[in-house]
């Protein structure tokens, strides 16, 4: 597998890139910004990107997405629950100050079970609201892809519109509920897992 992060753009969010080695069938995950480094990589290991995977729509996470859809072709797929959201991150980007392009809408709409392939790699769609309404995560090959859910030693905000602190405890306890050894990608900051998550979250105590 290979699994390339990029910090991109002013509140330095993961963008992620994963293919399968043998195939170079590929995923992009949360294109936020910077979209001619994240193509440059895709273009440089030769790989075909047939999806990309918002895990939730806030502009931070979706600014380039339009960009890595004219280079690649790929589809757009975000959960249906957030499609207000992403119709508003324009509107989110300049209430923070930034400008992003005009994003095309969605290709698609994934959901709880749906399973996203890349080559020989698979990997579950979990529907975990909390930090918006249609926020995933995706989880297989060892490894889950959280989003804005949970990061190291933290967890996502609910005070946006759409936020519930009750929907992000049941999503919380979910995900730690995942293998030990799960390793965590976030959408901001470093790598974890979820056994070093169940050790020392800030919010252990408060969600579980």
């Amino acid at each position: 597998m290979i699994l390339e992060r990029l910090v991109v753009g002013p509140l330095e969010e993961n963008t992620y890139i994963i293919a399968d080695e043998a195939s170079g069938q590929a995923i992009v995950v949360d294109p936020g910004d910077e979209p001619d480094r994240i193509i440059d990589i895709i273009k440089h290991k030769n790989l075909q990107v047939h999806s990309v995977i918002c895990t939730h729509t806030h502009f931070d996470h979706v600014g380039a997405a339009g960009d890595i859809k004219k280079a690649t072709g790929a589809k757009i797929l975000i959960h249906k629950n957030d499609l207000q959201v992403y119709e508003t991150a324009k509107d989110q980007a300049a209430f923070w100050g930034y400008d992003i392009d005009d994003i095309p809408g969605p290709d698609g709409f994934i959901d709880e079970g749906h399973v996203i392939e890349a080559g020989n790699l698979k990997f579950k769609v979990l529907h975990t609201p909390g930090h918006s309404p249609g926020g995933i995560c995706l989880y297989g090959e060892g490894i889950l892809m959280s989003g804005d859910t949970i990061f190291r030693g933290s967890v996502g905000r609910t005070d946006f519109p759409g936020g519930s602190m009750e929907e992000l405890k049941k999503s919380f306890r979910r995900l730690l509920d995942l293998p030990q050894d799960t390793k965590i990608y976030s959408g901001h900051g470093p790598e974890t897992t979820v056994g070093m998550e169940k050790k020392t979250n800030f919010f252990v105590n408060e969600f579980l």
